[in-house]
């Protein structure tokens, strides 16, 4: 399933959109459960960030922001890929 969303335009929307959803996924409770991130590299360039967020009883689900094409990939616990969304307004792929 492929989603457009406009209202992304600072990285703290984005990691703010993607605890929401992972959240959402497993139906957790935002506050109690916090969320990694890391920077990904491709040649020694930025492309993009991994987010994890760690559940209860070892629950841990992801997604990927690709700012090469401005896409987020979402996956389960069980790692399949379950949503893609494409962000309209391009970020600049800057970690925290």
């Amino acid at each position: 399933m492929l989603e457009c969303v406009d209202e992304i335009r600072c990285l703290d929307d984005l990691r703010n959109f993607i605890h929401h959803k992972l959240c959402e996924c497993e139906n957790l409770v935002l506050e109690q459960f916090s969320m990694s991130e890391m920077q990904l590299t491709r040649r020694g360039r930025d492309c993009g960030l991994q987010f994890s967020l760690q559940g209860p009883r070892s629950v841990r689900l992801g997604a990927i922001w690709a700012s090469d094409h401005n896409i987020i990939y979402f996956y389960d616990a069980r790692g399949i890929r379950y949503l893609k969304v494409k962000l309209r307004q391009r970020l600049l792929p800057q970690a925290a």
